[in-house]
């Protein structure tokens, strides 16, 4: 399955026919499994521009500090199930496809101390994520952010594109080949 995920998308890259966020939405065989679950914005959507806590008190940083790449973006809670199987998922998209394109940023939104989150990152084995903290849930209610887990994907002009609500297998085929067709689009 590996092999025609990768071969169908060095076709349809090659052929130039993933130019876009919108061609990706309706890229036949790209969304599959939990990437159903992905919507896609017709137009690209505004993004809060509310602070929110680095890890270890590093200060505050905004969404507009990772213009210029790819994010995916996850609201998530050290009291959340389906968070709790997603993290290690996300950890694998990062390590795959993380880099100067492509970030995976995780904000634990509402009461969380940081040293639960330390634990919940050391109890699922993740080491390559940020442990981002929304406290007050600013950034979260800006963003329309209303249960977790909720993935929000961004892109380079720091603009929402799409959204997918609830937990993902983030390592899936599907998403890395969606992923994929998108930072490749951005080259």
């Amino acid at each position: 399955m590996k092999r025609f995920v990768a071969a169908a998308l060095y076709i349809a890259l090659s052929l130039g026919a993933i130019p876009a966020h919108s061609d990706v939405a309706t890229a036949a065989g790209l969304r599959t499994g939990d990437m159903k679950k992905l919507v896609f914005h017709t137009t690209p959507e505004a993004v809060s521009n509310a602070s929110f806590d680095l890890a270890d008190g590093a200060g505050t940083a905004t969404l507009d500090d990772f213009e210029g790449k790819y994010i995916l973006l996850n609201f998530w809670a050290t009291w959340c199930a389906p968070c709790r199987h997603e993290m290690p998922m996300l950890s694998e998209l990062q390590a795959e496809l993380g880099g100067d394109k492509f970030e995976v940023v995780t904000i634990a939104t509402g009461r969380n101390s940081p040293a639960g989150i330390t634990k919940f990152f050391a109890d699922t084995g993740i080491d390559n994520l940020p442990r981002h903290q929304d406290p007050k849930q600013k950034l979260a209610a800006q963003m329309g952010i209303f249960g977790l887990p909720i993935t929000v994907i961004i892109n380079p002009d720091g603009k929402e594109i799409a959204r997918l609500r609830g937990d993902a297998d983030w390592s899936s085929d599907s998403a890395k080949a969606v992923l994929g067709a998108l930072i490749a689009g951005s080259s």
